[in-house]
This record gives structure tokens, C-alpha cells and sequence, in this order.
């Protein structure tokens, strides 16, 4: 028996898969792969390639279940959820009578399936998947088949759930409409559009994509904004959008005539070949928010007015998470700016350069506990902070403002060493704040007779200060390391201190700089010490922006602070 090294995907089979596999699945009289321990498809034979649509180089290498496994409505399965790939997993032998598969021109095709182990000539355990539908979709489907108008009572209730829990599973504008078009095109039309009327009253055409080829393509160029609605106007869309319910709409020499707003949707359908609409409104609880158009090109059957209460109930749910979603990013944006206007102008100090960035987490709710400052002292010395209160959200900000002013406090009214600053603000913090616990490096940088720089400073549980010299050395400032801040243990504060060498930077910054939860802190110190070696010739600003840059985790949903600081050469 020959082993084939490399593959053609004229043949169907993957390289490593025995010669006799492509003659085993060629004479099975239903669809079949097979797929390796990854679950990704190694072989494929002809039958599946015709009733899926799909040739064998759309199959081999790609994993089975993101390819072919979909719910009745088109929506991606949860791996979690898809039975077939739970059994060939396990090594199971599983049979069903009902899944959904997507075929190349992304309609959906009902398969009943079996699913067992194997082991090929080479002697890998693979699993072979054999399927079968109770028609052949190309001699017995038009295009149109699967979007009958209207839906079964079933499937239009299962299509309203799947809204339901596709939209409100998301706080973001622009995923919700996504979602909202991935739901119904291709389910019910060729084409979605969705109008949304903006904070200032105007309408913006946020999203129009048509079903191409088994994707969803975005036609951004009949995207932007929309001219006035007039008040007076009998356009669906313009009705849609004072609230009125349902309707359908279609081509007309008209159009274009009845306002620069009619004009536009004449560019619509001219451009994408629309010969039949169904519009509807999208309301929120005091407002209409926009306006969905469901359209149709490449199938001949019309909408009917039998279309439109299952457009109502889509659009209705549409309106309650796009409400949601409104309210919370205007939440975030309150959060954000309170946070960014509680955050100090850095000072002027002669011969040093600043610059700080505060970046917000993705998440509205993680906006909050990172701060930074920097001020003059009363005895000319510059004081330095960064600090992280626990929580993420509201009350976790106010409390970093708390902590800033009481800190600015004691730290302009005692001439003390670090270590004894925050230790007072230690004892006093669960009195006078609302903080229950916060880490916090705070340091004093003196310029001594000789013209030399000094730093002392101490760390309540806080991630080191990083100093880079002029050459590109970096090393990370362990000393002063104390207990975090509202332990209520009592322990004296050690101070570090260290000679801050000509032209060096020191950087502070917080956890959401090195923190992921892939790597090992350890790492993340390592890898922000490395960028910060390599940038030690850029400005302060630039140095700054690129240390977040290139180090700052993609998966990050913390915000961050950072203050940079550079002492002159001379």
C-alpha cells in the first residue's frame, strides 16, 4: 500500500492519507469526509462536493464544524453545542436526523448524519462522517426554496428567539447590526440596509450588504449619510422613519422626484438590482432609531404584505438592543470623560519632560481605578504617583480621585520621605475615602546642588518603575516594595533609592500594561522592559506611545495609565 506526501484538490485528499481512502469514499452513495484528531477535514469525495456546492479545496485543511455546522437559521453553532463534533472528539459512532449544513452559495442544506471512528492503512484514528439529505439540492431547489414567504409558524418563532438572544448578547452598536443582518439575509432577503437617525437627528445609512457567494458583502459605497426626511413625504423609508408601521416599497420613475431622500433610495435599488422591499421601523422605548430594509434581487418572488409582521417583531427586538446599546456607550462616554478630566495637567518643571496617556478599557464597565499624577512639591521637589484603586466602574474612579487629592494633601503639607507619606494615607484612607484597597507608587524626584538627579520612592503592592538609561539599558526598580494599601496591617514602608543617571527615562505605568492572562507576569515585565530598551532614543510622547503600543496585551480589557519621565542630559 502507497502513501500519498502531498495533495491535489482535484483528488479530494489531504497529504499523509492513504491511496485507498479516495477509492473507499467513491463508492459510498452519500456525502462523506473524514476528518483528523484536530477535526479538520482530510478527505472528501464527489458526492459531498456536489450537494454542498463546494469543491474538495474549500474542504481539505479547514475545520469541519467552522465550515459546514449551523443552526436552523445560518448562526455559526457554539462548539459547545454542535453534537456532531462532541462525537468525533470523543470517538464516538453518533447518528442524527437533523443538522444543518452550509453550503458554497451559503444556503442551508437539512442533512441526517453519522459519525464514526476509523483507522486508516498508516494506522491513524480518524473519524469518517457520512451524510445524506432527502433531496438533491441542485435538481430539486430554486434559490428561492429556502426563503418561503412566509415563514412557517415554527421557524418564524424560532427565527424571533434566535434575534432575541443573538442582540441582546451584545452592548455594541456596530455588532448588534451585524448580527441583526447575519439574521436575516440570506434567511429571508438578498439584501439588508439599515438606517440609523443619529444623536443630532439626522439619518446615516450605516449598513448595507448583500448575500454574494455564500458571504455577506458590505456595499459601503451606498453608505453614508442621508438627506432630510421630509415630513410630508409618502416614501416607505420616510414613513418608516417617523414611526409609522411596516410597508413595502419598490422601484418607481417617482422616486427620484419626490425628494433628494427619494433620490437616494432610487440610487439603491438602481445599484443593487432591488426589484422588491419590505421597510420597517426600528424603535427604542421613547424614540424611532431607525430603519431596516429588507430587499430582493436575485430571487423572483415579491414581498407580501404577509412579510410584515415577521419584519415588525425582528425590527422591535432590533429597537430594544439598540436602545440598550445606546445608553450603555453613552454611559461609557460619561465615564470616560469624568476619568479623563479627573486626571492631571502635568507641571512644568525646568530641565525635566513629562508625558503621560490614560487609555480606557473596551468595556464601559472596566472604565475606572488607574490614575497617574505629577506635581510640584513645597519644598521644589517633583512628586510622582501611579495607582490603581480595585473595582472597575464608577465608584472605583471617584475613589481614585479620593486618593489623588488626599495623597496631593499630605504630600505638600509634610516634608517626609515616601514611605511615611503613604503610611498616613494608608491610616487614613478607610476613614475619609471610599477605597477599600488600591495599590500605589509614589516617589519624589529631587535635583541636588551638584545638579544631580535622585529618586526615592516607595511601592504599596504596585508593578516597579522601569529606568532606561540614554544607552538603552533597562532595568526595573524593586526596592520599596510594601503591602498594598487597606490591608489594615500595620508594618513600616521601606523607601528605595537610587541616582537617576543624565538623560535616562523612568517610566510608571499599571498592571494593564503587562497583565494577560496567557503569559506569566514575569513575561509581560520582560517583554515591556525589552520595547522600552529599544525605544530609550525617542521623545518622551513617542517613547510613551510606543511603549503602549507594543506592549499593551490585544486582549486587554483593563484600562491603563502610564507616566513617562525624562531627566535632561546635562
Amino acid at each position: 500500500m502507497t502513501h500519498e506526501d502531498t495533495w491535489d484538490p482535484a483528488d479530494g485528499v489531504a497529504g499523509a492519507v492513504p491511496a485507498s481512502l479516495p477509492s473507499l469514499l467513491a463508492a459510498l452513495d452519500a456525502g462523506a469526509y473524514v476528518v483528523d484528531g484536530t477535526g479538520a477535514v482530510v478527505a472528501v469525495n464527489a458526492r459531498a462536493e456536489k450537494v454542498l456546492g463546494r469543491p474538495a479545496a474549500e474542504f481539505l485543511g479547514r475545520d469541519a464544524h467552522e465550515l459546514l455546522h449551523r443552526s436552523r437559521y445560518g448562526a455559526t453553532l457554539p462548539r459547545a453545542q454542535c453534537g456532531m463534533r462532541r462525537a468525533y472528539m470523543a470517538g464516538r459512532t453518533v447518528q442524527s436526523e437533523e443538522e444543518w449544513f452550509e453550503r458554497g452559495d451559503g444556503s442551508l442544506l437539512p442533512v441526517s448524519w453519522l459519525v464514526t471512528p476509523c483507522r486508516t492503512d498508516d494506522g491513524t484514528d480518524r473519524t469518517l462522517v457520512l451524510f445524506h439529505t432527502p433531496r438533491d439540492p441542485e435538481e430539486t431547489r430554486t434559490p428561492g426554496d429556502r426563503f418561503s414567504s412566509p415563514l412557517p409558524e415554527l421557524e418564524r418563532l424560532a427565527l424571533l428567539a434566535e434575534t432575541t438572544t443573538q442582540l441582546t448578547a451584545t452592548l455594541d452598536v456596530q455588532q448588534a447590526l451585524r448580527r441583526l443582518v447575519r439574521l436575516v439575509v440570506p434567511q429571508l432577503a438578498d439584501w439588508a440596509v439599515v438606517d440609523l437617525v443619529t444623536e443630532r437627528g439626522r439619518v446615516h445609512r450605516s449598513t448595507v450588504v448583500h448575500a454574494e457567494d455564500g458571504n455577506l458583502v458590505r456595499r459601503e459605497a451606498l453608505e453614508g449619510p442621508l438627506p432630510p426626511v421630509p415630513e410630508d413625504s409618502l416614501l416607505p423609508l420616510a414613513r418608516a422613519l417617523r414611526g409609522v408601521p411596516p410597508a413595502l416599497a419598490e422601484p418607481s420613475p417617482r422616486l427620484a422626484s419626490d425628494s433628494p431622500l427619494g433620490a437616494q433610495q432610487a440610487r439603491l435599488f438602481a445599484e443593487s438590482g432591488i426589484h422588491s422591499a419590505a421597510v420597517a421601523p426600528i424603535r427604542g422605548v421613547r424614540e424611532v432609531l431607525g430603519a431596516l430594509t429588507l430587499g430582493r434581487s436575485d430571487r423572483p418572488e415579491a414581498f407580501t404584505a404577509d412579510d410584515l409582521p415577521l419584519l415588525e417583531d425582528i425590527c422591535r427586538r432590533a429597537g430594544l438592543a439598540l436602545d440598550n446599546a445606546r445608553l450603555y456607550e453613552r454611559q461609557r462616554t460619561v465615564a470616560e470623560t469624568m476619568q479623563r478630566h479627573l486626571l492631571p495637567q502635568l507641571p512644568h518643571v525646568p530641565g525635566l519632560e513629562m508625558s503621560a496617556r490614560y487609555l480606557a478599557a473596551p468595556d464601559a464597565s472596566q472604565v475606572g481605578g488607574d490614575w497617574y499624577d505629577a506635581f510640584v512639591l513645597s519644598d521644589g521637589a517633583t512628586a510622582l504617583a501611579v495607582g490603581d484603586v480595585v473595582g472597575h466602574d464608577l465608584d472605583a474612579a471617584a475613589g481614585m480621585a479620593q486618593i489623588r487629592n488626599v495623597l496631593r494633601a499630605y504630600a505638600w503639607a509634610q516634608e517626609e520621605p515616601p514611605s511615611s507619606i503613604v503610611s498616613r494615607l494608608d491610616r487614613s484612607a478607610m476613614h475619609i475615602t471610599d477605597v477599600t484597597m488600591a495599590t500605589l507608587l509614589f516617589a519624589r524626584l529631587d535635583r541636588e546642588d551638584d545638579g544631580r538627579w535622585t529618586l526615592t520612592w516607595t511601592n504599596a503592592g504596585h508593578p516597579p518603575p522601569l529606568l532606561v538609561t540614554r544607552d538603552g539599558e533597562a532595568r526595573f526598580l524593586t526596592g520599596g516594595h510594601g503591602m498594598l494599601l487597606g490591608t489594615a496591617l500595620e508594618r513600616p514602608r521601606p523607601d528605595g533609592q537610587v541616582e537617576v543617571p543624565p538623560g535616562a527615562t523612568l517610566l510608571f505605568y499599571t498592571d494593564g500594561l503587562i497583565e494577560e492572562p496567557s503569559r506569566s507576569l514575569d513575561d509581560g515585565l520582560e517583554l515591556l522592559r525589552t520595547h522600552a530598551a529599544t525605544l530609550a532614543d525617542h521623545p518622551p510622547a513617542r517613547f510613551t506611545d510606543l511603549v503602549l503600543e507594543r506592549t499593551r496585551p490585544t486582549g486587554n480589557d483593563d484600562d491603563v495609565a502610564l507616566l513617562t519621565v525624562r531627566v535632561p542630559v546635562e
